[in-house]
């Protein structure tokens, strides 16, 4: 499908739809709009008055053009308050145009939505992501006859946006990114495992020049990583520890690094996860890893000035004769030792270890992301994402890198008294807390493995999966938080 930014105005535009978006209570047609329906025979009067369209944000109307006109149909997009227009606005009205048009069946789209701030360039990348997230649709595993059988839009012309091919550019890599981290999420475990995580590191590190390590049991086993190999060793496939380094041209502005949870799969371990624990769905546990792998991939096509460190430590959590049980205590790679009083808290025992080896680079901040506790669930919902930090700094950042990218995030306490409730009896601390406050004891937790490093922690269980259609998120995985992340890196 091509995207063109153009300078063709909506009175001379041809082709099988046109989308214009109008602010809500500002429906009366004055200018070019006015002449646009002069031009139509009053079409889109009529429109507006069967419909009663009034612009609330989210609603639409669409009707055929009588014969002759250069348009065979015209639609609205309600946009809501002119003072409420936002970025995610932009998304979302694009991702509306987008459906509208694909329910039309038409192969050629003139899309007209306003500036945002008075921003040509960040209106359109944000318009772009919208079209480029609701184009994409998984269906890799159905068979053909399920498949759509509507024909496939051909071009998207974006007007009023003529010179803005470098943004809509941007948009596109970013897409990929957030593309290829729903896909790994969506895949079952006996797609994705850690081998085909490993080798999607590979094929990221061979097209885009990125450096990559992969770190086998046996390496793992001389840095000590006693808390990840505790959670890999009752899979019968290898875990691997995935290294992905982007370096820029010349000398780096800042060195950061993102880490991922990457369990592919979770049964629980011996503390089986029970009906109803959602455990069918436990393919999405490594949505960390794969937002982490997304961000490389759009990482390694903008190529910004900064050193990225993309990292996790990759396995299964299975039940066999060598898995951990409740009560056995790991040596994690800085020393410290771990109670394991639950087997199904893993997530953070992979974390532990690759968060001391993102130390030990010696980045500027470390960010991990992790489908960590139904806790934060709970707190949050399905929708927003919660953000623990200390520094103020990487914290403020990261707001407004979400806030950019339209991924919610809320940032949570990191109550120092709570990890009372992660005292052992016998070791330095147990892997879970009481159940209250379970999604800041897990951070709390992964705080014993960062010395001195800004850091900040993000739970993403809710947002990573979407059971129904929501705005340019299609059901299914969702590639959050890779925009976030993205735009964390080019600050």
């Amino acid at each position: 499908m091509n995207l063109l930014g153009t300078d063709t105005p909506r009175l001379s535009w041809s082709g099988d739809l046109l989308v214009i978006g109008l602010f809500e209570d500002a429906v009366d047609l004055t200018g070019d709009l006015a002449e646009l329906d002069t031009k139509l025979s009053g079409t889109l009067t009529e429109l507006i008055g069967e419909a009663e369209f009034k612009g609330k944000e989210g609603s639409s109307a669409v009707t055929r053009v009588g014969a002759g006109s250069p348009i065979r149909k015209i639609a609205v997009l309600g946009l809501g308050k002119p003072e409420s227009l936002k970025l995610e606005s932009l998304r979302r009205a694009a991702a509306a145009a987008v459906r509208l048009a694909k329910k039309e069946k038409s192969k050629t789209v003139g899309l007209s939505l306003p500036l945002w701030n008075s921003d040509a360039a960040v209106s359109a990348q944000a318009i772009a992501e919208g079209i480029e997230l609701t184009l994409h649709q998984d269906n890799r595993f159905k068979s053909d006859e399920d498949k759509d059988k509507a024909p496939p839009l051909e071009q998207i012309d974006l007007l009023g946006f003529n010179g803005q091919d470098e943004a809509i550019t941007r948009a596109r890599q970013i897409a990929l990114g957030v593309i290829l981290a729903r896909e790994l999420v969506a895949a079952p475990a006996n797609i994705v495992n850690p081998i085909v995580m490993a080798e999607t590191a590979e094929a990221i590190a061979n097209e885009y020049g990125l450096e990559l390590q992969i770190l086998e049991r046996e390496d793992c086993e001389k840095l000590g990583m006693g808390s990840f190999l505790g959670v890999a060793q009752a899979s019968d496939l290898p875990p691997k520890f995935i290294h992905l380094t982007y370096r820029p041209e010349g000398t780096p502005r800042r060195k950061l690094a993102i880490v991922g949870k990457g369990l592919t799969f979770d049964s629980g371990g011996l503390n089986i996860k029970g009906p109803g624990s959602g455990v069918e769905m436990m393919k999405t546990d490594m949505g960390g890893a794969a937002a982490t792998l997304g961000a490389a991939k759009a990482i390694g096509q903008i190529k910004p000035d900064v050193e990225v460190h993309f990292i996790s430590a990759v396995t299964e959590n299975m039940i066999s004769g060598r898995a951990m049980r409740p009560g056995d205590i790991l040596t994690a790679s800085n020393g410290k030792t771990i109670e394991v009083n639950n087997t199904d808290a893993e997530g953070r025992l992979t974390l532990a270890d690759a968060l001391v080896f993102a130390e030990k680079l010696g980045v500027d901040a470390i960010i991990d992301l992790a489908t960590l506790t139904g806790a934060c669930i709970v707190a949050l919902g399905d929708d927003i994402g919660g953000l623990w930090s200390e520094d103020e700094a990487i914290a403020t950042q990261l707001t407004q890198a979400a806030e950019r990218s339209g991924e919610k995030f809320w940032r949570m306490p990191m109550e120092e008294k709570y990890f009372d409730g992660l005292k052992s009896v016998v070791a330095d601390m147990k892997n879970t807390g009481p159940r209250a406050g379970g999604a800041i004891t897990a951070a709390l937790f992964l705080k014993q493995f960062v010395k001195e490093t800004p850091w900040a922690h993000l739970d993403i269980a809710g947002p990573v999966w979407k059971e129904k259609e929501n705005g340019y998120n299609n059901p299914g995985a969702t590639g959050f938080p890779v925009r976030t992340l993205v735009n964390w890196v080019l600050s």
